[in-house]
């Protein structure tokens, strides 16, 4: 059941990947790369299951983090043009 979920888990990361090249705004690829991280954690989560390794929901956790801020920043550097006041 689980090797179901992976496998349609790589399709949906697939179509997103597709979505991330070819998609026709800007805010659309940020979209598409904030949604392909969202499954990487979700794989990420499974694959744990998987091989009995509790400790990669820390990894998947920590990844989510990163996905979140690394979404924002793209979004004001892309809206801004820069990340924070500077001299």
């Amino acid at each position: 059941m689980f090797d179901v979920a992976t496998m349609l888990l790589v399709i949906a990361m697939a179509l997103t990947l597709t979505r991330a090249v070819k998609g026709p705004t800007l805010y659309d690829r940020i979209l598409a790369v904030n949604v392909h991280g969202t499954m990487t954690v979700l794989l990420i989560a499974v694959a744990g299951y998987l091989v009995d390794r509790p400790d990669f929901l820390d990894l998947s956790l920590t990844y989510a983090l990163l996905n979140f801020v690394g979404t924002l920043a793209a979004l004001k550097y892309f809206k801004h043009g820069h990340l924070g006041e500077g001299s």
